[in-house]
């Protein structure tokens, strides 16, 4: 295998091969990740990144599509990082590199990738935010995370992405699911995909309803469009990236481009920050002093607090 300068130079020349080997290194939290990372730094920061949610059969995968043509037609480079449930057996993506996207897998100027959740919650696998630097530092113009679209913890789409995108479709009862599962607080833009079915139009309103009911907006805040759309004919997609980039513009006019990039930034070091110390504490199980406190806490002489905080200090000191 290439070095990791070498690869990350190749990446940087939209060689496909070499993104692949660095987002796998990163997948497999290989040692040379700290290295790679720390190559990647001077080439952060530059992508747009848009994050897909919604429901199971709402058409994500196909808007994703749709949008790497859209995004193509104006000449960008496109990363698209696609988060699959995991198999329970390999710990692979299930649905690989989807089918609905093979139409861009012969451009060398889209990057296609599956993550596999590996039983993470919220449907983005742990890995993400560094898969999502190593996209960046290969040029892309802009990023698409598709996430699984499974359970109501989905909102964790909203944290690794610039614009978070929710697809809803008529006769799925999306309206009520959107509420509860509280995707409505973090849509910066909603689509109303497969727009030629009957209820488009109701879906639509009762849309534009609840955002109304929930809004405490003040003067020059964002109001989230909702966008209709036949993605599988490219219908109204034209029309979701002029309101992704309508959205671009808000964010690096108010500053608040950068304060989620910097919120994205802090959790990503306090997640690594949190695995080297669980790795630390997993090296004390066998200690002596661990067995200790233990020991105090199951009979009662120590409280778990206590015993916790005297684990810390031990970690810290």
């Amino acid at each position: 295998m290439a070095d990791v300068a070498t690869l990350v130079e190749q990446a940087r020349q939209g060689r496909p091969r070499a993104v692949a080997r660095l987002i796998t290194l990163v997948e497999n939290a290989a040692p040379e990740l700290r290295e790679v990372m720390a190559a990647l730094a001077p080439y952060s920061g530059r992508a747009y990144t848009v994050g897909l949610t919604g429901s199971p059969g709402v058409g994500k995968s196909t808007s994703t599509s749709a949008l790497v043509s859209a995004y193509r037609r104006l000449g960008r480079r496109v990363g698209v990082l696609a988060v699959d449930p995991s198999s329970p057996f390999s710990g692979g993506a299930l649905l690989g590199d989807r089918v609905r996207m093979q139409e861009h897998a012969t451009d060398p100027e889209v990057f296609i990738r599956s993550m596999a959740t590996r039983g993470h919650l919220g449907g983005l696998a742990w890995a993400a935010p560094q898969a999502l630097r190593v996209l960046d530092g290969a040029g892309c113009d802009v990023i698409l995370v598709e996430t699984v679209g499974v359970g109501q913890s989905e909102v964790e789409v909203a944290a690794q992405a610039d614009t978070a995108v929710v697809l809803l479709a008529p006769g799925m009862g999306d309206g009520i699911q959107a509420a509860k599962a509280g995707i409505l607080e973090i849509g910066d833009v909603f689509v109303v995909n497969k727009a030629d079915r009957d209820g488009a139009d109701a879906t639509a309103r009762e849309l534009n309803h609840m955002l109304g009911l929930g809004e405490s907006r003040q003067a020059g805040d964002w109001r989230p469009p909702i966008v209709k759309t036949v993605a599988a004919r490219g219908e109204g997609v034209d029309e979701l990236v002029e309101a992704l980039e309508k959205h671009r513009g808000w964010l690096a006019e108010t500053g608040e481009l950068d304060a989620r990039r910097r919120r994205r930034a802090a959790q990503e070091v306090e997640a690594i920050t949190l695995a080297a110390l669980r790795a630390r504490i997993g090296d004390l199980h066998g200690d002596r002093h661990l067995d200790a406190l233990a020991g105090q806490v199951a009979a009662g002489e120590l409280d778990p607090y206590a015993a916790a905080d005297r684990l810390v200090a031990e970690l810290t000191s």
